[in-house]
């Protein structure tokens, strides 16, 4: 199995760059360090290395998920420097933000592809005291080659779904030995560390999810304070994080609906997607404003649909709304992350399909932090509900901020795990 899996990458390799290079006609961060996905570390050459600690976020969530972690890493290992490595270019842009102010204490690589010779070369190169796994990001190759080095890993923020674990389980060995060379699983929930020991890991410890922990950006959140007053005067509903297909849907709903008396932004996922989302919204004839040509003026009276098209302000979005939905969970997709919004005291719209998410979008809804919807139709329905019944949409709004509050520590509990790794 391991064999086939590695011929397999060497056989797609080719068409794997053809699509790196395709993708980055749109974005351009995917034609940049190419090298580095190969296991070649050209720039790194001209210094030493300290010692470093290696924590993998693969995209955005990955990498917003890991501040905590990573800057109290920073604060205990003072000698140390992070390595922080991911996959995709929107990664690796959003921890050059969040983390600019570190200078040379955190440095960024792509992870390369999971071949046993790629990945040994990056050890070789890099020689970590330690590797950091974000959530779901287990490459059979790199762990192996991890074990083969005596490099520690640990599975950090671990989830992983009912469907994750079925399709999961039809790799079998391959994956089995993965999970057991995995040094030590740092699980979300009960239910993720049961299903993480299903699939083989060993050393599961349930520490909640390190996104309670993170705290939103005081700039964002007056950058969002600044956006609500262009607003005007209408209630505004965030449509967050939304996925192919979902817009169509909620454009449609929204054209049915009689009375449109709110202002709806739509901040689709993934920059590549931001025209094509535009050109829905043109075609369906709502006028419409960017918030990339928005400036300092206000929203115009008549202006239907505004288009989120710019990375790293979700914070400052949720911040200028009184209710979000959140994308991801309309369609079978998996949902996204919805703490961020809970913690600023957002009422939460979400979808049925919150399978990435399960535990936490449910506990969210018991709490009265989160409705369920059941299509886009009923999601208006239910932004107009909050928007019409001020004490109801205050009421969720208290419950969301208190639910995100009771839900912090795991980066905590996650750090004392880790100091008997490194130590």
């Amino acid at each position: 199995m391991r064999l086939l899996y590695s011929a397999l990458w060497w056989v797609g390799l080719p068409f794997v760059l053809l699509r790196l290079w395709r993708r980055g006609r749109k974005e351009p961060g995917y034609r940049q360090h190419i090298g580095e996905r190969l296991g070649f570390y050209a720039q790194f050459r001209q210094r030493a290395l300290p010692q470093l600690i290696w924590v993998h976020a693969v995209s955005v969530g990955e990498t917003r998920a890991a501040q905590p972690l990573i800057e109290a890493l920073l604060k205990t290992y003072p000698q140390h420097t992070i390595l922080l490595t991911h996959m995709t270019a929107t990664g690796r842009a959003t921890g050059q933000q969040l983390f600019a102010a570190q200078g040379e204490r955190v440095i960024q690589s792509y992870l390369p592809y999971d071949t046993g010779w790629m990945c040994a070369r990056f050890l070789r190169h890099f020689k970590p005291r330690i590797c950091i796994l974000m959530e779901t990001e287990v490459w059979p190759n790199m762990v192996r080659q991890c074990v083969r080095a005596g490099v520690p890993v640990m599975l950090a923020n671990a989830r992983l779904s009912a469907r994750s674990l079925r399709r999961g389980q039809r790799f079998g060995s391959i994956l089995l030995e993965a999970a057991a060379g995995i040094d030590c699983v740092a699980a979300q929930s009960e239910q993720d560390a049961k299903r993480l020991r299903l699939f083989g890991a060993r050393q599961v410890h349930v520490t909640g999810s390190i996104k309670f922990d993170v705290e939103a950006p005081a700039d964002m959140v007056a950058r969002g304070r600044q956006w609500r007053t262009q607003f005007g005067e209408r209630p505004v509903l965030l449509c967050a994080s939304t996925r192919e297909g979902e817009e169509e849907l909620i454009l449609d709903a929204l054209a049915d609906l009689p009375d449109r008396n709110f202002l709806t932004v739509i901040v689709p996922r993934h920059p590549q997607r931001f025209d094509e989302v535009a050109s829905m919204i043109s075609a369906r004839g709502f006028a419409m404003q960017r918030r990339s040509t928005l400036g300092g003026t206000a929203v115009a009276a008549d202006t239907a649909v505004v288009l989120g098209d710019s990375m790293g302000e979700m914070a400052a979005y949720y911040a200028a709304c009184e209710t979000a939905f959140i994308g991801g969970s309309l369609l079978p997709l998996g949902g996204q992350n919805l703490i961020e919004a809970c913690a600023l005291g957002v009422p939460v719209l979400v979808g049925e399909h919150t399978f990435n998410f399960q535990m936490i979008s449910d506990d969210a809804v018991m709490a009265d932090a989160a409705l369920r919807v059941s299509s886009a139709t009923d999601m208006l329905q239910q932004a107009r509900s909050l928007f019409a019944d001020n004490e109801r949409r205050v009421s969720m709004a208290r419950h969301a901020q208190d639910f995100a509050r009771r839900h912090q520590g795991a980066t905590v509990r996650t750090m004392a795990l880790l100091d008997k790794m490194i130590e």
